[in-house]
């Protein structure tokens, strides 16, 4: 490798950091929990964790732990193979067959990652003659997934409906076959929730399907944790639901596509990280599986779930901080600048609340923010200690 290549490198990497961009990683030396343990250069310490997408807490629930380790058992630890040569198991269909079953679809598929799942279900079903019409501020995966479609491509400003409808009118001028409609449920950056009536209306208005990924809301929105579909009322008028085991439901990994069979048939021919990924883990597939029966259930975790939403979020707004309005569990405190973000997450480190400042490029600039979660982890008190260090952490920067 040559020297110069280096340089390159270094100096970009030098860039980053001197424009307050750079992303440091830090260790936590213990289980996901609504208090964690984080390893640094003083020790260990434990902090209250407010930026887990472990809405439920079912990250490190004893069941959900007991199941993956009776996997590892009867399973074995991994799969050494993709599914189509020699890594399926009886385990991956039940999960399949349960996720489908609990989204009221005919069948799933399930990849080793959303990522993955969103990477791989536009290519196949959409092809050159097509027209996929996708949110502006839908999840880098969706938007990978779509260039690599060869479908002609649309974007419309984040929930306007009026310029949805414009896309869609543009598409069949243009002679689209079909046309698919991409939209994240929850918006992850943001905490909104999609006007999914709306889009479903427009779709069946001009002949469109309508794909969801629902990765910030299965498990914990909607009855029984079935997702904006059900949140919003616009239920089996959503075709294609893309999600993930690797937030509400467990923690773990793994992603998957709930659709109708031919859907979920084609995708088992053609979709390349299913066909060239190796099958999730056994204990991670269990887990999962563990995880989305107590979610089906779990409609005290929910209600505690949404009086923590409440709570934090009139603490914050009472204080003087801004936030983004909505009523998932995902409160923005929106700041600006990236340096300002990074300034409060340290202060509030310093005061034993754990959270990330996030910045160009996972939102645009000028737009940076502390994305806080809720999480059934947390008690009420909790939350006040909370909005107290949020408070306090405020006035030393002179935010407040």
């Amino acid at each position: 490798m040559s020297d110069a290549f280096l340089r390159h490198i270094r100096a970009t990497l030098d860039q980053i950091e001197a424009s307050g961009l750079l992303k440091r990683e830090r260790l936590i030396a213990g289980p996901q929990g609504g208090r964690i343990r984080v390893a640094s250069d003083r020790g260990e310490r434990t902090l209250l964790n407010l930026c887990a997408n472990n809405y439920l807490g079912l990250a490190n629930h004893p069941d959900v732990i007991a199941a993956a380790k009776g996997a590892m058992d009867a399973f074995g630890f991994g799969m050494a193979s993709v599914r189509f040569i020699c890594g399926a198991q009886t385990l991956h269909r039940e999960l399949e067959l349960a996720i489908a079953k609990h989204l009221s679809k005919d069948d799933a598929i399930v990849f080793a990652a959303c990522f993955d799942a969103n990477g791989g279900v536009f290519e196949p079903l959409m092809g050159e003659e097509d027209a996929i019409i996708s949110d502006s501020l839908n999840h880098a995966s969706i938007i990978d997934g779509v260039r690599l479609a060869k479908a002609r491509r649309y974007r419309f400003a984040n929930s306007d409906m009026n310029a949805l409808e414009d896309c869609l009118k543009q598409a069949g001028a243009d002679g689209a076959r079909f046309k698919l409609i991409a939209t994240d449920g929850v918006f992850s950056m943001d905490g909104y929730v999609a006007k999914l009536p709306e889009i479903c209306a427009l779709a069946e208005r001009y002949g469109a399907m309508v794909l969801v990924d629902d990765c910030h809301a299965t498990g914990h929105l909607g009855d029984k944790g079935r997702g904006t579909p059900a949140l919003t009322g616009a239920g089996d008028k959503v075709d294609i639901v893309t999600g993930t085991f690797g937030k509400t439901l467990g923690g773990g990994m793994g992603g998957f596509v709930a659709a109708a069979q031919p859907i979920v048939d084609l995708l088992r021919q053609r979709a390349r990280p299913y066909l060239f990924s190796n099958s999730l883990a056994p204990p991670v597939a269990a887990g999962a599986l563990k995880a989305l029966e107590i979610a089906a259930r779990a409609d005290d975790l929910r209600a505690r779930l949404t009086d923590h939403t409440k709570r934090f979020r009139a603490g914050l707004e009472a204080a003087g901080l801004s936030t983004l309005p909505g009523v998932t569990p995902i409160i923005p405190v929106m700041l600006g600048e990236a340096r300002l973000a990074q300034d409060l997450a340290s202060a509030l480190d310093e005061r034993g609340v754990y959270v990330a400042g996030f910045f160009f490029p996972v939102v645009p600039k000028g737009k940076a923010r502390i994305r806080t979660q809720m999480s059934a982890a947390l008690t009420a008190e909790d939350v006040d200690i909370a909005v107290a260090a949020f408070r306090d952490a405020g006035k030393a920067l002179g935010i407040l």
